[in-house]
C-alpha cells in the first residue's frame, strides 16, 4: 500500500491514509506530503474521492462503512495497481517464494541499462531505500501477489514465475486451484503478446511451463535442469555471494557475479537476466547491473555485528523459504553455528506444514521457536509454536519454545558464541528483534 501511495503522489494525486500503528514507512510517506492517520475512522474520508483498501481490511472497517454510506468509490489494491500502471509496459514478478528479491534484482539490472523503470516492490531496495518509484521509462516492474489472486488483475507484457507451491490455502483452498491461478496468470500475459519466464527446477514451475506451452504461451524456462532454455552452470561461492554462467542456444553468458548469498538467489537473478534479455536489453548490461545488487530489507538483511557474532533477519515464513535461507546462512557462517529464532505466521499455515517447518529449522544448530503470529485468528488445535518445536530434529537441549516475546533476544544471545550467526525468521514482528539482540551482544564482557 505504501508503494502505491508513493507512485500516486509522484503522479500528482493528493493522498492520505490510515494504519494501525506508527512505522518507518509511515514516516517516509509523511515526508512526501502524505497525511497518515493512526487508527481507523470515517472522519478521515472528508474530501476523499476514492478509497483504496488492502486485502486485510474487513467490510466492518469504519472507513469502508463510511465510504459505502457516502457513495465513495472503493478500489482494491490490485485495481489501484492496474490504474497506476496504465500506459506502461508491465512486468509482473510472481511465484510462491522469491518475488521480492527477483523483482528487486530485475529493477536494479534495468536501472543499470538506463531504462529508469517504475517499480512497486514488497520491500525497500538497499540501493535507494524505497519500495516504489515513478520512473521516466516505459517499463513498470511490479511484485505480483498471488496470495489473494490479485496478480490476475495485472496487465503485463512479461512475467516471471519463480515457483508454484501450496500456500495461501485460506484463499485458494487447494494446490490444484493455485496451479490453475498461475496458468490463468500466464494466459493473461499471452493475451498481451508477451512472454513468461518460469523456473523448471521447481516441480510446480515445470508443470506450469508444460501446461502454458500447451495453450500457446511463450515460455522462457530457466534453471539448472538440462532442458532449461537458459541453463545455470558452474555455480560457485565467491565470498558471501555466488558466481555462475548461463548456457542459451549453445552460447555462454557470464560469468554472473552476485553480492548476495544463496543458490536460490542465483536462480532469482537468472530469472531477472532472462526477462531483461526478453525485454530487449543486452546480457552484458544486465549482468553488470546484477553485480551491483546488494539486497532488500528483510531478505537476508544484515543488522550488524557485535562480539564476533553477526545478526541477520529474513522474512522467510514457509518451509521452503526457511530451508533456502538457512542453507545460504550456512555458506556465510563458515565454521560457526547458526542460532535461529522463528515466528510462524497464520495458524492454517502452521497446521498444514508443521512437520516441514520442523525439518527446515533442523538445518540450524540452535533454535528458538516463538508462538504463532496470527492476530485476530482463531487458534487451530496443535498448530502452535510449542508443537512445532517438538518437530525440530535436533537434540532437545538445542531446541527451545519461548512463549515470552521479551525473553527471545536474551535467549539468542545466551546461545551464541563468537563466530556464530544469529538469524531471526518470520513474516510477523520478529524482524524488530535484531536491534535488541545487538544491544545485548554489545554489553557482553
Amino acid at each position: 500500500m505504501s508503494g502505491i501511495a508513493r507512485i500516486l503522489v509522484a503522479q500528482g494525486a493528493r493522498v492520505s491514509g490510515s494504519d494501525a500503528k506508527e512505522s518507518r514507512r509511515i514516516e517516509a510517506l509523511r515526508a512526501l506530503g502524505v497525511a497518515v492517520h493512526i487508527g481507523h475512522s470515517g472522519d478521515w474520508l472528508d474530501g476523499i474521492d476514492t478509497l483504496v483498501i488492502s486485502t486485510a481490511i474487513p467490510e466492518t472497517n469504519p472507513e469502508r462503512v463510511t465510504a459505502a454510506e457516502r457513495g465513495i468509490q472503493e478500489l482494491s489494491r490490485a485495481d489501484a495497481l492496474v490504474a497506476i500502471m496504465t500506459g506502461s509496459r508491465g512486468v509482473a514478478v510472481s511465484g510462491t517464494h522469491g518475488k521480492t528479491t527477483t523483482t528487486s534484482m530485475l529493477t536494479v539490472a534495468l536501472q543499470n541499462c538506463g531504462a529508469d523503470p517504475s517499480f512497486a516492490i514488497g520491500s525497500e531496495l538497499n540501493e535507494t531505500g524505497a519500495n516504489a518509484h515513478l520512473g521516466s521509462g516505459d517499463i513498470f516492474v511490479v511484485e505480483a501477489d498471488e496470495s489473494d489472486g490479485a496478480f490476475l488483475h495485472l496487465d503485463a507484457v512479461a512475467a516471471i514465475v519463480t515457483n508454484v507451491e501450496a500456500d495461501h490455502l485460506n484463499h485458494w483452498g487447494s494446490l490444484e486451484a493455485i496451479e490453475e491461478g498461475f496458468l490463468e496468470f500466464a494466459k493473461n500475459v499471452q493475451r498481451h503478446q508477451g512472454f513468461v519466464t518460469i523456473c523448471i527446477d521447481d516441480l510446480g514451475g515445470r508443470k506450469l511451463a508444460t501446461d502454458a506451452r500447451a495453450v500457446g504461451v511463450d515460455v522462457r524456462s530457466y534453471g539448472t535442469a538440462q532442458d532449461a532454455d537458459f541453463r545455470l552452470i558452474e555455480p560457485q561461492l565467491i565470498g558471501r555471494g555466488w558466481q555462475y554462467s548461463v548456457v542459451h542456444l549453445g552460447d555462454v553468458i557470464g560469468p554472473v557475479t552476485l553480492q548476495v548469498p544463496g543458490e536460490h538467489n542465483a536462480l532469482n537473478s537468472l530469472a531477472a537476466l532472462v526477462t531483461g534479455i526478453g525485454l530487449g536489453f543486452t546480457p552484458q548490461d544486465l549482468v553488470a547491473g546484477l553485480a551491483e545488487f546488494t539486497g532488500t530489507r528483510r531478505r537476508f538483511d544484515f543488522k550488524g555485528e557485535a562480539h564476533g557474532v553477526r545478526v541477520f533477519d529474513d522474512y522467510a515464513h514457509h518451509p521452503t523459504e526457511i530451508a533456502a535461507t538457512l542453507r545460504a546462512a550456512r555458506d556465510v557462517v563458515g565454521e560457526g553455528r547458526l542460532v535461529v529464532a522463528f515466528q510462524a505466521h497464520h495458524y492454517y499455515r502452521t497446521a498444514m506444514f508443521i512437520k516441514e517447518f520442523g525439518a527446515a529449522l533442523g538445518l540450524a544448530d540452535e533454535v528458538i521457536v516463538l508462538e504463532v503470529f496470527a492476530p485476530g485468528e482463531t487458534p487451530i488445535p496443535g498448530a502452535s509454536g510449542q508443537t512445532m518445536a517438538t518437530n525440530v530434529p535436533l537434540p532437545a537441549s538445542q531446541v527451545h519454545f519461548e512463549p515470552s516475546w521479551s525473553a527471545v533476544a536474551g535467549g539468542l544471545v545466551d546461545r551464541a558464541r563468537p563466530g556464530d550467526l544469529i538469524m531471526t525468521l518470520g513474516a510477523g514482528d520478529i524482524g524488530l528483534l535484531g536491534t535488541e539482540v545487538l544491544e545485548l551482544l554489545a554489553r557482553r564482557t
